[in-house]
């Protein structure tokens, strides 16, 4: 976001970006190759609705979490802002714990592959990918 916008979310242009890099992994698994996002999901609707999005090109997602304690995050946060300030923005230890409060923790289900919980409730997955991420059905 930084290099494109020099903000973390301009104007609501992160969900934007976000969709059309969902929308190229739909594109490569529908070509049989394997593709990890990698840029942070918060919430079970989240997963759900990415899980689903992978079944309707045939495939399966698979949740990896890995664990990092609010030191560890913080000093990580300050390296990235010391060592490439270009490529990030600064991010306070007051906006971390906020955001670290929103992060509903993948269950052990989650972890193994059984994506058993209900679809997003504003009118199932199809509309909340459409709602949440524009670009992710490559339809803008």
């Amino acid at each position: 976001m930084a290099p494109l916008f020099q903000h973390s979310d301009p104007d609501g242009m992160r969900d934007v970006v976000e969709g059309r890099l969902i929308w190229t992994t739909t594109e490569i698994l529908r070509a049989g190759s394997s593709v990890i996002l990698d840029f942070g999901f918060w919430g079970r609707n989240e997963l759900a609705s990415l899980n689903w999005l992978a079944g309707t090109v045939g495939t399966t997602a698979r949740t990896d979490y890995l664990s990092v304690d609010r030191e560890t995050q913080a000093e990580r946060v300050a390296q990235r802002w010391r060592e490439t300030p270009e490529q990030t923005w600064r991010v306070t230890q007051d906006e971390l714990d906020e955001w670290r409060a929103l992060l509903q923790v993948p269950d052990a289900d989650e972890l193994a592959g059984n994506y058993t919980m209900e679809a997003p409730a504003l009118g199932g997955c199809r509309e909340w990918v459409a709602a949440r991420w524009p670009t992710a059905l490559g339809v803008w």
